[in-house]
């Protein structure tokens, strides 16, 4: 296994670290962009690599899908059919399957669903997961997890985070067997691949123990916490943060998935947690919101027709560098391929240069004061 945490820096419960990978090291706390088919849309790797992307997250289930996680290892695996030398996270698939709520059917095997480009029946199973990831070579598999729609009442929500318990244990199982060469027909790209368990439990504090504790007991090489930002108030997703990281190894990086807005992102890593991912950069910036230092900002608003600034004077980005609110504002409206591209590339920059910041106020001893100091506008 060449997967390694380290611990270097510690501000109350916020840490920074090093994760090490078969594709190379990864500073924490650390945001990984979303690139649900082997690409971030509008961006190119060179680009990635100008705002200073670690790692990227890829998508097993469309993966799986198109154009097929066999075709891929035939390909030597995800990094050399993206042509991406860095670490790569795969999640399960398992939150685009449960969102077909129309077209899946969840069983104690797994989940049945109709793909969504041709009808054509899949049951994604922990272990059929878990062989597609092996296949695609990731550094980081996740599980396959029961992703519930919220709200749900109690009963509902330990049903299913007990099931996703004995998912993980097939996983794991399989995982092991994988590594060990037992499983006829499916490849591993990557031998260093590593697996993360998933913390379920809604916002029941005493199910997310529960789930944590005996989620470690599997024996992950890290783990992540799952099923919020699905719409309860920011500060109940803090307090579950909150109650859920203690119970979570301090030897071994945390990941609270699919979260969020820059304010979202500082206060977890205040509670502890070392990775995030989350498409609002990307899809927002797309739709025309940029994130800045002052605020999110609407460049298809007309206020900005004729407004020679850039979009953040505090951004060093080459968007910001280059090209005035009137010109992006310009682009967005004509609906311009480069509007797409220029606005990504300044989201993105703000996003992993708020990390960086993160990262080295850690260094130094004052994340409390950067905490404090964040504005609060680029949140909810």
């Amino acid at each position: 296994m060449s997967f390694h945490f380290e611990v270097t820096h510690t501000e109350g419960r916020a840490r920074a670290g090093v994760l090490s990978t078969a594709h190379g090291d990864v500073e924490t706390p650390a945001f990984m962009p979303v690139g649900t088919q082997g690409a971030i849309k509008g961006l190119t790797h060179r680009d990635l690599e100008s705002v200073g992307a670690q790692i990227l997250l890829s998508n097993t289930y469309h993966l799986y899908l198109r154009p097929g996680d066999a075709l891929i290892a035939r390909r030597g695996g995800l990094h050399r059919f993206i042509s991406w030398h860095k670490p790569i996270l795969t999640d399960s698939g398992g939150y685009q399957v449960f969102s077909l709520s129309e077209r899946r059917t969840i069983t104690e095997e797994g989940a049945r669903f109709r793909s969504h480009l041709d009808g054509s029946e899949h049951l994604l199973t922990p272990e059929k997961a878990t062989d597609i990831q092996s296949q695609l070579g990731s550094d980081i598999a996740m599980v396959l997890d029961e992703c519930l729609a919220l709200p749900a009442d109690e009963t509902t929500v330990r049903a299913s985070m007990e099931r996703t318990l004995r998912w993980a244990c097939r996983a794991r199982d399989r995982f092991l067997a994988l590594r060990d060469g037992l499983v006829p027909g499916v490849v591993s790209t990557n031998p260093g691949q590593a697996q993360f368990g998933i913390v379920q439990g809604g916002v029941h504090p005493e199910l997310r123990e529960e789930s944590a504790k005996e989620t470690v007991d599997v024996g992950f090489e890290a783990y992540a916490i799952g099923g919020l930002s699905v719409g309860e108030a920011p500060d109940v997703m803090y307090d579950i943060v909150s109650r859920t990281t203690p119970f979570l190894p301090a030897d071994r990086p945390r990941y609270l998935m699919g979260v969020g807005t820059p304010e979202d992102i500082v206060e977890a890593v205040a509670r502890g947690v070392d990775m995030f991912d989350c498409v609002l950069p990307t899809r927002n910036a797309r739709n025309g919101q940029l994130f800045t230092s002052r605020g999110r900002i609407n460049i298809k608003n007309t206020q900005y027709a004729e407004d020679e600034g850039p979009v953040d004077p505090d951004c060093r980005c080459y968007t910001c560098r280059t090209f005035s609110r009137a010109y992006l504002r310009h682009l967005y409206s004509v609906n311009e391929i480069n509007a797409a591209t220029l606005n990504t590339l300044h989201n993105l920059h703000f996003y992993l240069d708020t990390l960086r910041r993160i990262r080295e106020s850690l260094r130094f001893g004052r994340f409390e004061t950067f905490r404090h100091e964040f504005p609060r506008g680029t949140g909810h």
